[in-house]
This record gives structure tokens, C-alpha cells and sequence, in this order.
């Protein structure tokens, strides 16, 4: 059963949300996506484990049927969650982010550690010189017609719809370790996951860059939960080792998903379930 809702932020933003499982129940589960810029995708993740506990997912503010306009700050990305959880009367959560969902779990923890119960962070997030890496492994996972293409579309001062989801097609496929399939994917989630904040991305992306996650590591090492731990895709262009070595400087463990990319419930979803259950089970006591 899903439950639904709006809530208006104390700025004036208004936040979609939607909920699987009986609410009430804590801690429970709140699933953060990616992006930045993208409306929530995570539904099909969210009922691996709605039997377990009641499981939130919200469209970021400016993304998807949450509405907004103004500049973005990773500060009030995170007091939006603060906003949420009191709007649902929860106390605490088990935060699930995935990507740029995992750095903006990271940053509301080190905000407020009190209110995070347990932390999966999955296929992200990536510290370190980890952006040659991946550009480099994007770049042979695609033709040099492909690479043409895509950099022809992103100069373009205005794309009409059908450019947008070529774009989006040529930029995501391969996240994917099957590039076959992992076509498919992209072009699907290119006219779903619509339409993208480019704003927000940019601002976002901006704010990190300057005020990076890597420096702030000590500190978050000393803020987790008890209950905290990485989960990657082996095949993610974005090099794994990225997420071991973060794993390595907090102290967690990580689990790589073999034969699975940046998006590893898509190409594994059986061993993903496996490990999803098996962690809120932990977090939540079920």
C-alpha cells in the first residue's frame, strides 16, 4: 500500500512524498536518489524491503512533482530532510542514498547524527581524484561516433525533446557493466526521469566541488551509526576502488556487487534484495 503526500518547506518549497509499507513503524527507511536534478527513480528498490519496514521516498525540491525555484544549496537539501522527518513524526531513520543520494546522506549525518539510525551508501559516495577514472572508462565503454554525438548535443544551447533523451540515452548507458542492455535502461530512464534540473545540477555540483565530502571524512568517521556500510556496483564506470578506499579511511565495510554497474539492482537485482534485506533487517530489528 502507498501513501502520499505534500509537504510545503519552511522557505516555501513544496515536497512530494510517497510512502510503501504500514507508516508509524520506526525507525523507518528513507530512500534518497540521485542526481542532482533527477526526480526520485527508487520505487522499484523501495519494495525489496517494504515488508520489513515502512520505506520514504520524496522528489527532491525542484525535481519531479516537488516544486521550487531559486538557488540550491546542499545546506537546504539537508534541512529539507530535517523538515520531512518531522513532518512524518520521526525521530530517526535508516537513510538509503544512492549516488549523489549517498553524499547528501553523508552531509545530513555529519548535520545531524542524532536523527540516523543506520546508513547504506549505496555506489557512492566518491572521493578522492575519482572523476578521470571514470570519464576515461565512460570514454572506451563508447564509439568515438557515440563520443562525437554526445559532445555535439551537450553544446547545444537548446535541445528539442527528442535531442534530450538522445543525450541523456548516449550519457547514461554506460553506467551500465552491459552495455546491451544497459541501452535499454538508458533509454528509458532518458524519458522517465524527466525533466532533469540542469540548474540544480550545476549548482549543486558547484557547491560540492568547493566544499568537497573528502574533507570532511574524519569527522564523519566519528559521527556514523553503529549500523553504517557501502554497497557498489563492480562494474560501475566510476572506479570501485574509489568506494574502497573510502571504505577503508571510515572504517566501513563494502559489498561489491559483481557483474552489476551504477545502477546494480537493474543487472542483479537478486543479490541486491539479498543485501538490502539483509542490512534493514539489522538496522531495524525485523
Amino acid at each position: 500500500m502507498e501513501t502520499q503526500g505534500l509537504v510545503s518547506m519552511s522557505d516555501g518549497a513544496r515536497v512530494r512524498w510517497a510512502a510503501l509499507g504500514e507508516i508509524g513503524g520506526e525507525p523507518p527507511v528513507v530512500m534518497l536518489h540521485g542526481g542532482p536534478g533527477l526526480p526520485d527513480y527508487l520505487g522499484n528498490v523501495a519494495v525489496m524491503v517494504a515488508d520489513l519496514a515502512p520505506v520514504y521516498r520524496y522528489d527532491q525540491r525542484g525535481t519531479g512533482r516537488s516544486t521550487w525555484r531559486g538557488r540550491h544549496r546542499l545546506a537546504r537539501h539537508v534541512e529539507d530532510l530535517v523538515e520531512l522527518l518531522d513532518a512524518w513524526d520521526v525521530s530517526g531513520a535508516v537513510l538509503i542514498g544512492h549516488s549523489y543520494g549517498a553524499d547528501l546522506a553523508s552531509r545530513f549525518c555529519l548535520a545531524h547524527p542524532d536523527r540516523v539510525a543506520a546508513m547504506l551508501l549505496m555506489c557512492g559516495p566518491f572521493v578522492d581524484d575519482w572523476r578521470a577514472g571514470y570519464r576515461a572508462e565512460r570514454d572506451r565503454r563508447m564509439s568515438a561516433a557515440q563520443r562525437e554525438r554526445l559532445r555535439a548535443l551537450e553544446g547545444l544551447p537548446d535541445r528539442t525533446e527528442e535531442q534530450e533523451v538522445e543525450l541523456l540515452t548516449l550519457a547514461w548507458f554506460t553506467d551500465h557493466a552491459d552495455p546491451e542492455r544497459g541501452r535499454h535502461w538508458a533509454a528509458r530512464a532518458a524519458r522517465r526521469r524527466r525533466p532533469v534540473n540542469w540548474t540544480m545540477n550545476g549548482e549543486l555540483g558547484g557547491e560540492g566541488s568547493a566544499d568537497p565530502l573528502d574533507e570532511h571524512l574524519a569527522e564523519l568517521r566519528a559521527c556514523l551509526p553503529a549500523r553504517t556500510e557501502l554497497l557498489g556496483g563492480a562494474g560501475d564506470p566510476r572506479p570501485v576502488q574509489a568506494l574502497a578506499s573510502l571504505a577503508l579511511r571510515l572504517g566501513l565495510p563494502l559489498t561489491r556487487i559483481e557483474g552489476a554497474g551504477h545502477e546494480p539492482w537493474l543487472e542483479r537485482p537478486d543479490a541486491v534484495r539479498g543485501q538490502l534485506r539483509r542490512f534493514v533487517r539489522g538496522a531495524v530489528g525485523a
